[in-house]
């Protein structure tokens, strides 16, 4: 399963199972158009790109994005009538896929308000919950998921330092943990390999950002 996951940059990650999915897409290169499904996790830009959602896209594709980017998308122009809005704590299915929303928020930073309603995922594919944290700190709504393979960040500053993510994920003991959202715009390349020792040996880290 972890083959079908790749991360492009950031939090950019696409999942190549029946259905084609795409969290964040950003920078993505050529013009794919096979999105099936693009989630949103919140309006920042390195999060919210309306160029490279163009780039995904195709005819029927589907978006999932916090209920407060209701306006937001309308104002791009992006999935009218094809989109599935969500409150933290909510659940639905879109194109056979159920969802988990799960509120996404700093503890004490500005950056990302609690107040603001912007979401992490839980989205099951093959029978796998694959969690894809949005930026979020270690928050007891993060702690209290329950997945199979957990997509955290780990670059700092705007999120969870390395050993801050890790001390997140040996608390929801996921079967894997896949670091994202370092080594560019934010955090450094090394970032993967200090979040991944300190992380529990029973745990498996798979690095998916190239540098």
């Amino acid at each position: 399963m972890y083959d079908l996951i790749t991360v492009n940059e950031q939090s950019s990650i696409r999942i190549a199972a029946e259905k084609v999915i795409y969290f964040d897409p950003l920078h993505i290169k050529g013009e794919p158009h096979d999105a099936d499904m693009i989630f949103i996790t919140h309006e920042h830009y390195d999060h919210f790109s309306p160029e490279d959602i163009a780039k995904c896209a195709k005819d029927g594709t589907r978006f999932v994005a916090p209920s407060s980017m209701e306006k937001t998308f309308a104002a791009a122009g992006i999935g009218d009538g094809m989109t599935t809005f969500m409150h933290p704590s909510y659940s639905a299915e879109v194109c056979g896929i159920p969802i988990d929303a799960v509120a996404a928020y700093n503890l004490l930073k500005p950056f990302h308000p609690k107040k603001n309603g912007w979401l992490g995922y839980v989205v099951t594919v093959d029978g796998m919950r694959i969690y894809v944290c949005g930026d979020t700190d270690a928050t007891n709504d993060a702690k209290a998921v329950k997945c199979d393979v957990i997509c955290v960040p780990v670059g700092g500053t705007f999120t969870m330092n390395p050993k801050q993510a890790a001390e997140l994920v040996n608390t929801v003991k996921p079967a894997a943990a896949i670091p994202i959202h370092y080594g560019t715009l934010v955090g450094k390349p090394a970032d993967g390999d200090t979040f991944a020792a300190a992380v529990d040996k029973d745990i498996a880290v798979v690095k998916k950002l190239r540098f």
